[in-house]
């Protein structure tokens, strides 16, 4: 933020940086949903004012974006500036140390949009390149940087998967009508831009009462898409084994999480193809915590959770809700039994309520999206 004050005056090379840092973060987004549980990442080589490479992180276990922006480059890149959302790794995983690429390619000046908090990395890249004597820019467009990268950011800080609690609504805060009628609540636009979602995220979640209730597919059904892993949470093993989430666990990963112990109950899920986790009772249901803690222990970094009322009030209550999609039809169910997406005890004071961050209103045709960040978990019984 201090360094776009210092430049604000038009024409500035501050304006430069910024319209070159956008396209970088335009770049990363071509990976989202496929280079988990890496970071997106967009880079732009720049020379004399020109764009003479491109690149991004395309796909767990490929080229970098730099290593990608200077394969691509059309005249050698000695003397360019690079523009790179994320800090240059400086360490060897999967792919050698981007720091060194950088180098050997003689780029004079690196701009960089945030930095890598990933203890492998966490300044070392960007010192490294100042010790060669490389001019080094931080922080342009640093929020939208950061913002593009929550889910990896969360997950390589805490070990948690980054958890986004989605429901849609009527106008009257209704999930389904009273006769728990609700296909559809909201319009194609809104159901498409789930299906994106599903591709972005690793895994999406659902309770049994959603699965008994609606027998959702839970899968990516949009042409190129690429499916989430599925994790049904069944405390009491009570979904049924021809619903389709378990009938088609051979073809899509589908983890069974439950508290039932019992091996001949277990069988049919595991015949079906299901990964079973068998996890402790807490508070009368399934320990979501220590669900967490596994699941991201299995590489498992963001979840969009899909579940009813019951579920959502057990993750909001767990303090494992990061974001919230809300979709909002123009409808009025009514009904004092129609269900609402928050089940449980809820809170008993004004005080005990979730606190949400309003981020982002979206119109998608008739509906629309609201998207806030949870800044404290539910409190109550």
């Amino acid at each position: 933020m201090e360094h776009r004050e210092k430049c604000a005056a038009p024409g500035s090379l501050c304006q430069t940086d910024e319209a070159f840092m956008r396209r970088a973060v335009e770049l990363a987004e071509r990976g989202c949903g496929r280079v988990s549980p890496n970071p997106l990442v967009g880079a732009v080589i720049v020379k004399e004012g020109r764009v003479i490479g491109e690149g991004w992180h395309a796909g767990y276990g490929e080229l970098h974006a730099e290593r990608a922006a200077l394969r691509s480059c059309r005249e050698p890149a000695a003397g360019a500036a690079l523009y790179v959302t994320l800090e240059p790794c400086c360490h060897t995983g999967r792919q050698p140390p981007c720091t060194e690429a950088i180098l050997e390619a003689g780029i004079a000046r690196v701009v960089v949009g945030a930095g890598d908090p990933n203890p492998l990395v966490a300044g070392k890249g960007i010192r490294m390149l100042r010790e060669h004597g490389l001019e080094v820019t931080e922080g342009v467009l640093r929020e939208a940087c950061e913002a593009q990268n929550r889910v990896f950011f969360h997950y390589i800080r805490t070990g948690l998967p980054y958890v986004v609690l989605k429901y849609a609504m009527t106008m009257d805060g209704k999930i389904a009508t009273a006769a728990g009628a609700s296909k559809w609540i909201t319009g194609e636009e809104a159901r498409r831009r789930v299906h994106e979602d599903r591709g972005r995220y690793t895994a999406v979640m659902a309770g049994s009462g959603t699965v008994k209730a609606d027998d959702p597919q839970l899968t990516c059904r949009i042409p190129g898409g690429r499916n989430p892993i599925r994790i049904l949470c069944d405390s009491r093993l009570t979904i049924p084994k021809d619903a389709k989430a378990v009938a088609t666990a051979g073809d899509v990963r589908t983890i069974l999480a439950t508290c039932c112990r019992d091996p001949e109950r277990l069988q049919p899920y595991r015949a079906a193809g299901c990964e079973i986790l068998t996890l402790p009772e807490r508070d009368g249901h399934l320990d979501l915590c220590g669900l967490m803690q596994r699941l991201g222990g299995m590489g498992i970094d963001s979840i969009l959770a899909e579940g009813g009322g019951t579920l959502n009030g057990s993750l909001l209550k767990s303090g494992m809700v990061n974001w919230i999609q809300a979709y909002i039809a123009p409808k009025i169910f009514g009904g004092k039994a129609a269900p609402s997406p928050v089940g449980g005890g809820g809170a008993q004071a004004v005080e005990d309520a979730a606190a949400l961050s309003l981020a982002f209103v979206t119109r998608l045709g008739d509906d629309l999206l609201v998207e806030s960040e949870v800044k404290r978990c539910l409190q109550g019984s």
